[in-house]
């Protein structure tokens, strides 16, 4: 099972995971999450952990993914 990590590139969050070698995705822009979304869902990812502040910039978590049994596409708190 492919797992990867989506933060803004200017938060901090996820530092572990990227230490440890693991897919973590710096998006530059939040207009381009859906983008990067359906990419890594081509890619075969099967869990995708976004950060709460890139969250609230896709319309596709909810219209397409929330129903998918196929795709678990978790939301991560602020660390505050």
């Amino acid at each position: 099972m492919k797992i990867s990590w989506i933060k803004y590139k200017e938060d901090d969050s996820f530092k572990l995971f990227k230490n440890l070698g693991m897919d973590v995705y710096d998006i530059d822009d939040f207009d381009m999450i859906d983008n990067k979304l359906k990419e890594l869902v081509d890619n075969n990812y099967k869990t995708i952990v976004l950060s709460n502040q890139v969250a609230s910039f896709s319309e596709d978590i909810i219209k397409k993914y929330k129903k998918s049994d196929d795709i678990s596409i978790i939301i991560a708190p602020n660390k505050k």
